[in-house]
């Protein structure tokens, strides 16, 4: 008993202690409320992302492994306590750390199959582009290109749907491109002689030909790549003349149709003894060039199969080139 309410009278000696000792139960419960507030406020704290928490002076207490908010779920279903709140928003980590023991770090690693090399996807492009140009189906039958433009358009047969740039058959159509109906010289020649035709200079049968001096008939494309054939007019591409191409040339065997019929020409490395046909060589995709000088000499160079391929090397690097003749004597 406290000595200051000994003097007091028994009824308010016992108000005065009962008084005191409810203050003194009111302030316990009144600390122990102040720390779980604080408490409270700490755990909301610590959900915060690290730029926008509120630090104390004192800092409080770490969660327990028992805590609600250190609980994670894994993902069998399993309890895991890991404790992140330490840490910043970024680099929190919520998720349970998968199991790598199923990986064998002595097994060669093998890149997957969706992962092309750089010739793979060349290739495929290429591939793409040819496929397009074939689906279009517009291709000069002289110079094998799909390209053209209002200067130089492809013109079409109405008679056999011949495919031609203007330029590479000439007359007429150098001169005019037709408003109506145009019919190639094969079709108005066979209404009047009904006949097939075919090119005196090589054993492929159809395309642009035009007739030569003697009555015969010759691809354009042979004509122009022919060394000893001429035209009478080379803008309009008339009046072929074959008299000038020598024996040996038609006595030769083309290799590639084992053919000895028109003429052959031969492979342009001086080693090489392999001849063919010129539209035997293009439909084989070997190097046929015509270079044209500016005072009217030219030259025509033509590669087989084997020294077209290391020709197109060589024009790569840039060491050698077709240039006509007046031009190289300079």
């Amino acid at each position: 008993m406290d000595t200051k309410f000994e003097a007091l009278p028994p009824l308010k000696r016992f108000r005065l202690m009962q008084q005191q000792r409810e203050e003194q139960e009111g302030g316990q419960q009144h600390h122990q409320q102040k720390i779980q507030e604080s408490d409270e406020s700490t755990a909301k704290n610590l959900c915060l992302p690290a730029k926008k928490r509120k630090y104390c002076f004192y800092p409080p207490p770490l969660p327990s492994s028992d805590s609600p908010a250190t609980r994670t779920v894994g993902a069998g279903g399993g309890v895991s306590s890991f404790t992140t709140y330490s840490l910043p928003a970024k680099k929190r980590v919520w998720a349970i750390q998968p199991d790598l023991s199923f990986l064998d770090l002595n097994v060669e690693w093998k890149p997957p199959s969706f992962i092309e090399t750089k010739d793979e996807c060349i290739q495929e492009q290429e591939e793409i582009q040819q496929q397009e140009e074939e689906d279009d189906g517009i291709l000069c039958a002289v110079c094998q290109s799909t390209d053209g433009d209002s200067k130089d358009p492809i013109v079409f047969c109405d008679g056999c749907d011949l495919m031609v740039h203007a330029t590479c058959y000439g007359n007429p159509l150098v001169k005019e491109i037709p408003d109506g109906d145009w019919f190639c010289a094969q079709c108005l020649a066979a209404n009047d002689e009904n006949r097939a035709f075919s090119c005196c200079l090589c054993p492929v049968g159809g395309g642009a030909m035009k007739p030569t001096k003697d009555g015969l008939w010759a691809h354009v494309v042979c004509a122009v790549l022919v060394p000893e054939v001429f035209f009478e007019d080379p803008e309009g591409r008339e009046g072929i003349d074959c008299s000038k191409v020598p024996k040996t040339r038609r006595e030769k065997r083309c290799y590639i149709c084992k053919s000895k019929r028109g003429c052959s020409v031969e492979c342009s490395e001086p080693k090489c003894c392999l001849s063919f046909h010129i539209t035997c060589g293009l439909s084989e995709d070997l190097c046929i060039e015509y270079r044209e000088g500016k005072k009217g000499g030219a030259v025509v160079a033509g590669f087989c199969k084997d020294h077209t391929e290391i020709w197109k090397k060589q024009q790569q690097t840039g060491k050698y080139k077709i240039v006509a003749r007046d031009d190289c004597k300079k």
